[in-house]
């Protein structure tokens, strides 16, 4: 009879790990954005993007310089970015949202909200 009490023991082990590892993953796709724009090359990749409304964009400073990711009309900015860093934003209302880097102004991009799909 102790056979079967550690094959029980096993199972709900096995079955706890499963669940936590499901949970990691599913976690771990939900934190990690669809929508990437990487500032490489003194310029934003790619430079328009359209999302819905509620969705997450990820900048990433893929340069050896630094940059910050500014809205033109103030609405959101990054700050300095360091290479290598990352900044995210939610875009929470349908627009079209211009950006710029305010170390190098030169560099622009526009992120085009849509009203998206209401379940």
């Amino acid at each position: 009879m102790p056979t079967v009490g550690r094959t029980r023991g096993m199972k709900h082990i096995l079955t706890l790990g499963f669940a936590a590892l499901a949970t990691i993953l599913m976690l771990q796709g939900a934190a990690s954005p669809a929508h990437v724009v990487h500032l490489k090359d003194f310029a934003f990749q790619p430079s328009v993007m359209t999302i819905d409304a509620g969705q997450r964009v990820m900048f990433e400073n893929s340069d050896d310089e630094a940059h910050t990711v500014t809205a033109t009309d103030k609405s959101f900015d990054s700050a300095g970015l360091d290479s290598g860093q990352t900044w995210s934003h939610v875009f929470a209302r349908p627009g079209t949202y211009t950006y710029f880097c305010a170390l190098h102004p030169y560099m622009k991009g526009k992120i085009i909200v849509r009203a998206g799909e209401r379940p």
